[in-house]
């Protein structure tokens, strides 16, 4: 009798831990840049909408501070704020040393010393999860042990069905060799976004190329016969908001001869000082503020958490929704831009996922990108690090399983 409880207990244990019941479960996460939260509401994403009816939809993503494209996908598969995952900016400079960071700067990106944050791979690895990337930032480090077992050097022109085909034969793979957690990234909804503003004919045209993606590929793991087994997650890393050359503000006018370097334009604009005070500086910027906040480094807002990582420079103007920060040297173009307050609604993404670790026709509020991290190693059945941002009890409630 004592033998049939013990044979009771440990099935009731395995049957609540997802990835110890039966074959460890699979986990495809799909970054889809710049999709606004809103964009589904537009009746061309069938497959999203599919994914919403039986299994997860939030209302939005939040993204972290700055709400842009880098800082935001090494905040989902860190689960950190980028002052502690250290990719602070698409573009930035290491201060101490001039050494420059660029996201087409492909000596920069692979390279490990950038990336203070430990990536989703990186920790499942370690506990013999086998993963692989079919792009995501911080994907091809210069150090092996720091990349998941399989991955593609980004190609931007690479066919979308190619980068789909690449997950599925991934998937293909003898069961030792295959991997339990994807990435898979389309950047058509940003780019369009920029060129076109979110409200234009290109951007609801890629809207609907990406969405197709999505149905190609849950397609094709239905043909592998793993629909029960694969959770696939969908979110995208920042909305978008319309720009246009009417609402701009010349910083380097009201600066007059006050020289500083600036890192970033647009949105926001980050100002080292070179021949005044950092408190003259932000007197000057706070005297002729329109249209824009400006902050010392220390007086950022705490909700931004931007304020502790030395590679942050000592003065942060943001721009209001829609204006833009230039100068004559740095223009900006386009019809849309995103790296504003990450608390506006403009700035915020998706969230969908399906799959058997998730609920059916649930739909749950605004949810942070910091805590897919803690989420995903929760389905996969891995301990997450310790010193991560990120919080599992604000997302399990997406879960199958979640008993709150």
């Amino acid at each position: 009798m004592k033998n049939v409880t013990r044979i009771l207990l440990v099935l009731i244990f395995l049957w609540f831990q997802p990835g110890l019941a039966q074959e460890k479960p699979y986990v495809i996460l799909i970054s889809l840049d710049g999709f606004r939260w809103d964009y589904g509401s537009r009746g061309m994403t069938p497959n999203l909408q599919d994914m919403a009816e039986n299994g997860v939809q939030a209302i939005s993503l939040q993204p972290v501070f700055p709400s842009k494209t880098f800082p935001n996908h090494l905040s989902m598969i860190t689960g950190m704020y980028p002052e502690n995952h250290g990719i602070i900016l698409n573009y930035f400079t290491d201060p101490f040393t001039g050494e420059r960071y660029g996201l087409r700067n492909r000596r920069a990106v692979q390279d490990a010393r950038w990336y203070t944050g430990e990536a989703l791979w990186q920790t499942a690895e370690r506990q013999g999860v086998i993963c692989a990337s079919y792009f995501w930032p911080g994907s091809e480090l210069n150090l092996a042990y720091r990349r998941p077992t399989y991955f593609q050097y980004y190609d931007h022109g690479r066919p979308y069905r190619t980068r789909v085909q690449g997950v599925l034969d991934w998937l293909k793979l003898p069961p030792a060799d295959r991997p339990h957690f994807l990435t898979l990234y389309f950047d058509a909804v940003d780019t369009q976004g920029h060129r076109a503003g979110p409200d234009g004919a290109a951007t609801n045209r890629a809207i609907a190329r990406v969405d197709s993606m999505v149905g190609l590929l849950r397609q094709g793991i239905a043909d592998l016969g793993m629909i029960g087994q694969v959770n696939v997650i969908v979110v995208s890393d920042h909305g978008m908001t319309a720009i246009d050359s009417t609402r701009q503000v010349r910083l380097d006018s009201i600066l007059g001869s006050i020289e500083c370097d600036i890192e970033e334009r647009g949105p926001l604009m980050l100002l080292r000082p070179k021949n005044r005070s950092v408190d003259e500086t932000v007197q000057v910027l706070a005297e002729n503020a329109s249209h824009y906040r400006v902050y010392k480094r220390e007086d950022i807002p705490k909700n931004f958490h931007y304020s502790h990582n030395p590679f942050i420079p000592p003065i942060l103007v943001l721009a209001d929704m829609g204006w833009g920060l230039v100068t004559e040297k740095l223009p900006v173009h386009g019809k849309g831009n995103h790296g504003y307050d990450a608390n506006h609604m403009d700035m915020h993404g998706i969230f969908y996922a399906s799959g058997p670790a998730f609920k059916h026709g649930y739909r749950t509020g605004t949810l942070r990108n910091i805590d897919i991290y803690p989420l995903i190693c929760k389905i996969l059945g891995i301990m997450p690090r310790q010193n991560i941002d990120g919080r599992l009890e604000t997302i399990e409630c997406v879960l199958q399983h979640d008993e709150r």
